[in-house]
């Protein structure tokens, strides 16, 4: 079969398409015929600097939709032509994918395989940001780093849907505004100096919810742009800066909360957990009418292409390989 390999670490160019060995199920595993791979941020860092790599050479890919082909030991819930999308460790970029069925899902009536590749990793995070770790109650504000991006155009909807007052979204060009403004946000900042927008739009107050995938310093500022008693959720380092931490006495003085949410991490420690998670979140696409726009789509062949636009930082919405779809 045709996959994505990476054999070195480093540029977009070690993205090379080859042909391997096609995967076969064992126990507990599901066996997909890729339609559809998700292009995700955390596959750049494990091309570029080994982020969760283990062993090379490896193949790449978080997420992906497709059909069963077959089923390996002690599976059930699952039929050869089901429509399903799944979680990864890795391995995405590729025409056929053995899954663990506890992480595979049916895709929920009334979703093609195109936009279901969109939801495994993006509505789960975004759900658990909004409703776990955010814990958002109903009249409170919340602020969304990186809001026109997958992750960002959901939050904004999701924290909409839960009863949030006033949606303020950040990005970096004025162009990716227009664009987050179409799903769910109230104001939407551009640039380094988004605090002090921040503080302008709520009257110096700030917001109650941070939700922040980027760190360094743009999580410094905005957890300065906290209110009193307000949340701070990292849920990601995609400006690769060193690790943030703070003492009893930068956080006690306005009552704040910090903590940081990972699917990855859930999908290890509590497989349960995680499908207790995406099954809600998938009801909010199929019933409540999330979008989750795929905003450009690319052949398995131009993997480095599509790693190309998303570290110029200039795209939008949700990214697409096409493996075996239309």
């Amino acid at each position: 079969m045709r996959a994505v390999v990476v054999e070195q670490l480093g540029a977009p160019e070690v993205l090379t398409l080859r042909e391997i060995p096609a995967p076969e199920p064992g126990p507990g595993q599901v066996l997909i015929d890729t339609a559809y791979a998700g292009i995700n941020f955390a596959e750049i860092k494990a091309r570029s600097v080994g982020y969760r790599v283990t062993t090379l050479p490896f193949v790449p890919g978080l997420e992906v939709s497709g059909l069963v082909r077959a089923v390996g030991a002690g599976v059930t819930g699952f039929r050869p032509g089901q429509q399903v999308a799944a979680l990864l460790d890795t391995g995405g970029y590729a025409e056929a994918v053995v899954a663990d069925a506890a992480r595979t899902f049916a895709v929920p009536d009334g979703l093609g395989l195109r936009d279901a590749a969109t939801l495994p990793s993006v509505l789960p995070t975004a759900y658990a940001l909004v409703h776990h770790a955010g814990r958002l109650r109903a009249g409170e504000t919340v602020l969304v780093q990186g809001a026109a991006g997958g992750v960002g155009t959901a939050l904004g909807q999701v924290a909409r849907l839960a009863g949030a007052a006033r949606v303020y979204g950040v990005v970096s060009h004025p162009d990716k505004a227009k664009y987050a403004l179409d799903f769910g946000y109230d104001e939407v900042f551009v640039g380094a100096d988004f605090d002090e927008q921040v503080a302008r739009a709520t009257g110096g107050r700030g917001v109650d919810l941070l939700l922040d995938p980027v760190g360094g310093d743009t999580w410094r500022r905005g957890v300065a742009s906290l209110a009193r008693y307000g949340r701070a959720v990292s849920y990601g380092n995609a400006g690769d800066a060193e690790p943030w931490s703070a003492g009893f006495a930068d956080l006690a003085a306005k009552a704040l909360s910090v903590s940081a949410f990972s699917i990855l991490g859930l999908a290890a420690a509590d497989p349960q957990a995680l499908r207790d998670l995406t099954e809600t979140a998938f009801g909010l696409a199929a019933a409540d009418g999330v979008r989750l726009p795929v905003t450009a789509e690319f052949p398995l062949e131009q993997a480095a292409e599509a790693h190309r636009l998303v570290e110029s930082r200039s795209s939008t919405g949700k990214l697409l390989l096409r493996v075996n779809g239309d």
